[in-house]
């Protein structure tokens, strides 16, 4: 039986699902340096589809928060994913940043 935890890959600028060892799904950010300090923009989130349906991308986004928000950073979410989690667990408003073109700008082209 596999068992599926969340991890911090800050070197790969993302959250990740770890199945023993094989990644299926990640979150993926760009920090931004606001005014208040470190701002992580959250920009995609996608689990694998063989994966889909378990809640895995939840367990993935929440503990991503978690760790963004004890590490001192403010949240952006651009990724809908994020920004609907965001809207259902209203205990990460207070450290929400709004999304400015700024923010957009930083991103990665696609």
């Amino acid at each position: 039986m596999s068992e599926i935890t969340p991890a911090y890959l800050p070197d790969r600028n993302r959250y990740a699902l770890d199945d023993n060892g094989k990644l299926i799904g990640a979150a993926h950010y760009r920090d931004f340096q606001g005014a208040e300090g470190v701002e992580r923009i959250f920009f995609h989130t996608v689990v694998d589809e063989e994966y889909g349906g378990q809640g895995l991308a939840s367990v993935m986004v929440k503990f991503a928060l978690d760790n963004t928000i004890s590490g001192g950073a403010q949240i952006v979410a651009v990724c809908p994913y994020v920004k609907a989690y965001i809207a259902k667990h209203p205990e990460f408003q207070e450290h929400l940043a709004a999304t400015t073109d700024e923010h957009l700008k930083a991103l990665p082209s696609a």
